[in-house]
């Protein structure tokens, strides 16, 4: 399955070669995965190619699919993607979630997921699992939001809730639903989608109204020991500064975070258009926008200075909210990170600018239940 997605369409003699196994063994897997509907025939393979032609093969694009659900400080989003990372339904309404009750915004958020779930059905496609993004900790389990700040969650049993009352939609047909920080998604996201061929050592990080950062280090995502590491948004860089909402002075999110650059920006941060309002702003150079996006790329570069000198990473990736506004932020950053990173070698291409964008955190949570069929497809046979 991984050969067959890492090319796209391929032989079975290429298989073969990829993978280190017989012919004859290749064969009868195909068979195997050919029956259950994860992989399909296209018919023969381009001329061109070496030896006999042979029938190409691919995934199944209304085979099984994965599922992604978001919720944000101001927005729920859903999302089906099938196994060739295809986006096949997709649903987003705006809501201030700061404060709600958990049950209350993870009913919204079922009701989204169940119109998504739904058309993804129309288009032949039956999702594997439901994998939550949430701007918070979550615990080694990923079942649990063990702490979201910026929403005033306390160990909420997110996973548990869908699969309880996740509406008659879930609880007609029951899939696995996993729970994940959002930052460590748009992390996978780049890994995956991203296009940053041979880079398997990074940071990523993002921006809403928190900051939050994931590593990859050798192509998996680094956790911690407690499956809280990444927390770059809380890692001070004026300690004396105002207080942050963990409790703490001068965290990276008060002089960085999406509220915190608008407010300086003079832009009122509860405006529905505050970030096109944002970036139409700098495009016209206006001195205040100008001035809050330096000032704003400088705190970044301080904060990943430390992150780069422990880690020595390939690059780090601007995602999120980043992304949009790296032209106004990027060379703050650089030029930070060139004053404080030990190593001479750190070069100014080594910041990318994510091309998913604010997109990552929910392709990533719908791609990963694809990457879990990917990986162990008799697991999804046996259920």
């Amino acid at each position: 399955m991984r050969a067959v997605a890492d090319h796209g369409e391929v032989s079975r003699a290429a298989v073969a070669v990829e993978v280190g196994l017989t012919r004859a063994t290749v064969s009868t897997l195909v068979d195997e995965l050919l029956a259950t509907g994860l992989l399909v025939e296209l018919g023969t393979q381009r001329p061109g190619t070496v030896g006999r032609p042979g029938t190409a093969l691919a995934l199944n694009d209304t085979g099984p699919a994965g599922l992604g659900a978001e919720v944000g400080v101001d927005h729920l989003a859903a999302v089906a993607v099938d196994l060739r990372g295809t986006v096949r339904a997709r649903a987003r309404v705006e809501a201030d979630n700061r404060g709600r009750p958990a049950p209350e915004v993870l009913r919204e958020l079922a009701a989204l997921v169940a119109e998504v779930r739904r058309e993804a059905r129309a288009a032949g496609l039956a999702p594997a699992g439901l994998t939550l993004a949430v701007p918070g900790l979550v615990g080694r389990d990923r079942q649990v939001v063990m702490r979201a700040p910026n929403l005033g969650w306390e160990d909420v049993d997110a996973a548990g809730w869908f699969e309880r009352s996740g509406g008659s939609d879930l609880a007609a047909s029951p899939v696995p639903v996993t729970v994940e920080n959002e930052a460590n998604l748009g992390a996978l996201a780049e890994l995956w989608l991203g296009g940053h061929e041979g880079v398997t050592d990074f940071v990523h990080v993002s921006a809403e109204i928190g900051i939050g950062a994931a590593l990859v280090v050798d192509g998996r995502l680094f956790r911690g020991a407690r499956g809280f590491a990444g927390e770059l948004g809380h890692v001070p860089v004026h300690p004396t500064g105002p207080r942050c909402s963990c409790g703490a002075r001068g965290c990276l999110e008060q002089y960085a975070g999406e509220e915190a650059v608008l407010r300086a920006a003079g832009i009122a941060p509860e405006r529905p258009d505050a970030l096109k309002a944002l970036q139409a702003a700098a495009t016209q150079e206006d001195p205040a926008a100008l001035k809050a996006l330096a000032a704003a790329g400088q705190a970044f570069g301080i904060a990943l200075s430390g992150a780069v000198n422990l880690l020595d990473p390939q690059a780090v990736v601007l995602g999120g909210t980043l992304a949009s506004l790296a032209p106004w932020l990027r060379s703050a950053v650089e030029r930070e990170l060139g004053r404080r990173v030990t190593d001479r070698q750190w070069r100014a291409d080594a910041v990318r600018v994510s091309r998913l964008g604010r997109e990552g955190v929910l392709l990533g949570a719908a791609y990963s239940v694809v990457r879990a069929v990917l990986d162990d497809p008799q697991a999804l046979r046996s259920r």
